[in-house]
């Protein structure tokens, strides 16, 4: 079972967000279990369980984990394929966000286009890699910064574009035949709390900060 996995098919997406097939996926996360073990907690028959799993396992997001032996009945035990699902920008691809369409630094909105085209792109490639069975070499810098004022989450801002870009300046081969093209995605947005986002945050569509930030001049460091 994999950690998270992604949902890419239109059919798939929408096998995923009916209320019960998500209730089923949630409890086969947990651990394998028949459809007469499911039905007794999620409070529907046998046959109607059978029927939502049979359509999760034709869009691969259950498998056969087991097969038993109850008298002249086999009892399938199904698994989860993924403890986590996310639902790709390709489920919906006719009106996918596509963050070429305008670029503003300090929109949310933009941002947001931004981070769904990493979930698309990168659940490609692990499609892609899962199907070539290799492995995917990525990087996530994941942390947390409080700022005194606004003024100094601007020179943040700041400081680490200039930062990237350098560093994208130093190791770009526009010649390396060889070589392979990476994305960088860096972003900054207020941490949402248990309540919701920081009230004392004024920036209503700033994704990032309110001061300046320098566009990299060398590829898209988006």
């Amino acid at each position: 079972m994999w950690d998270v996995t992604v949902i890419e098919d239109p059919a798939a997406a929408a096998a995923s967000l009916d209320p019960m097939r998500a209730r089923l996926l949630a409890e086969l996360a947990a651990g394998p279990a028949s459809a007469t073990m499911l039905a007794g907690r999620v409070g529907l028959p046998r046959q109607k369980v059978n029927y939502h799993l049979k359509a999760l396992e034709r869009h691969g997001l259950v498998e056969l984990a087991d097969e038993r032996r109850r008298g002249n009945v086999t009892e399938r035990m199904m698994r989860a394929t993924a403890a986590s699902y996310v639902i790709s920008p390709l489920a919906l691809a006719a009106v996918q966000p596509d963050p070429a369409r305008f670029r503003d630094q300090l929109s949310a909105r933009w941002l947001l286009a931004v981070a769904a085209r990493l979930v698309r792109d990168v659940g490609s490639l692990i499609t892609g890699a899962a199907r070539a069975r290799k492995r995917l070499a990525t990087y996530a810098l994941d942390g947390e910064v409080r700022f005194a004022s606004a003024a100094d989450r601007a020179a943040f801002v700041e400081e680490l574009t200039l930062g990237v870009t350098a560093l994208m300046a130093k190791y770009h081969v526009e010649q390396a035949g060889s070589g392979r093209d990476h994305r960088i995605v860096v972003a900054l947005h207020p941490t949402v709390k248990a309540t919701g986002p920081d009230p004392a945050q004024p920036d209503s569509e700033s994704g990032a900060a309110s001061g300046p930030a320098r566009p990299a001049p060398i590829g898209e460091a988006s």
